[in-house]
């Protein structure tokens, strides 16, 4: 079903999707949250699987397909200079210690695939029909952007997210310190287990009294669109198409549930970062991580591929929509305007009984200023940067 959206909670602009008999929660400094609504009360919303949404307080966002080039020219202005001076010296970092590095692509031989599915396992989120899709060559990041990628960014172009300019995302409640907790003053009873923290960011995933030092080769997280975009553009590079994303995730292979076929655990091996356990209550961990994992993490694809489902959410290029053609179609970029953005691959969060997700054919949404502790992305290209020849 569509969810209404509520706007704002402290005059701010967050947007939550929630059902109507579900309201915002305003709690004291100790705050004592609501019991959690059952996964089958809210299984397809997108403040369960993914996070709540954000507006930035003038409450927009771009229109119109002009807006949304805007916005990677204004990156593209910012960082470009920065990006050919940082080019020239990874001539020598970045070859010699290539085998370190997690920006490395891999070629995406084009050709024709059938994206969707006519089995949808969440059919209002547009998962249908299938469609038959030609896609044409190209470059697909090995692993998502990481801690240490994201710094090399910031440091070369003192680039600030919009978690650090808002002052704060949103964390998993389960992965919160007591004393974070303990200042938290709102909740959103569609989603308790989201919460939002002063001071998280992607330097400080859990709020202040967390860090990165210990996982620099995790996937970056509280990061917007419009960040992932700049950091795209500052490394000549792009986000994928969301086309181009779940061809990339099939790894070759056709009509199947999962990048490397249709059981979720091959022979009783973990290949992905989900929940195990009663979402959200408790997490097992059985695949080896409570949290994000290592991008280089579990096997890769066929086409060598890290981490395309589970792990953290990963951010496309196109506006949302749940309206598809059964046409086929030649590299589809996704309607011209919209006040959502696609995000593919699910996240450590997901569990098939609320938040069936981690599949390439499924898909969620979430406005361009969102940040959470759950989304990252991976670039694309159309060609391989100089500095990775």
């Amino acid at each position: 079903m569509a969810l209404p959206r509520l706007r704002s909670l402290s005059g701010r602009g967050f947007v939550f999707y929630f059902y109507p008999a579900l309201i915002v929660l305003s709690v004291g400094v100790s705050p004592t949250f609501a019991p959690s609504p059952s996964p089958q009360d809210i299984g397809s919303s997108s403040s369960g699987c993914g996070c709540t949404n954000r507006r930035d307080s003038a409450g927009n966002h771009p229109e119109t397909p002009s807006d949304s080039i805007s916005l990677a020219k204004q990156a593209a202005a910012k960082y470009s200079k920065e990006a050919n001076v940082l080019g020239q010296e990874m001539a020598e970092d970045y070859r010699s210690h290539l085998e370190r590095r997690t920006n490395q692509m891999v070629l995406i031989t084009g050709g024709v695939f059938t994206m969707g599915t006519d089995d949808p396992g969440i059919p209002q989120d547009g998962e249908g029909p299938a469609r038959k899709t030609h896609i044409k060559q190209f470059y697909m990041d090995t692993y998502e952007v990481t801690n240490v990628e994201f710094e090399r960014f910031v440091r070369a172009t003192s680039h600030s997210t919009e978690a650090e300019i808002f002052g704060d995302s949103f964390v998993f409640e389960g992965l919160l310190s007591e004393k974070v907790k303990s200042t938290i003053t709102q909740a959103v009873a569609a989603a308790p287990w989201w919460l939002p923290v002063k001071g998280a960011s992607w330097k400080h995933p859990e709020g202040p009294d967390s860090n990165i030092t210990k996982r620099m080769d995790h996937p970056v997280v509280h990061v917007s669109w419009q960040n992932a975009v700049a950091y795209c553009t500052w490394a000549g590079k792009r986000l994928p198409t969301e086309a181009e994303w779940e061809y990339a995730c099939r790894g070759g292979l056709e009509n199947r549930i999962f990048p490397w076929g249709n059981k979720l655990q091959p022979k009783g091996q973990h290949y992905m970062n989900i929940w195990q356990g009663d979402f959200p209550h408790h997490n097992t961990a059985d695949d080896g991580y409570a949290s994000t994992a290592p991008v280089t993490a579990f096997p890769a694809n066929g086409y060598g591929l890290f981490n395309m489902v589970g792990n953290a959410w990963e951010w496309t290029s196109d506006w949302w929509t749940v309206h598809h053609t059964t046409d086929e179609l030649e590299n589809p970029i996704g309607p011209p305007s919209g006040t959502d953005k696609v995000k593919k691959g699910g996240s450590y969060m997901c569990h098939k009984s609320y938040c069936y997700r981690y599949r390439c054919a499924a898909r969620s949404q979430n406005t361009p200023d969102s940040s959470a502790s759950n989304l990252g992305f991976r670039c694309a290209a159309d060609v391989l940067p100089d500095y990775l020849r």
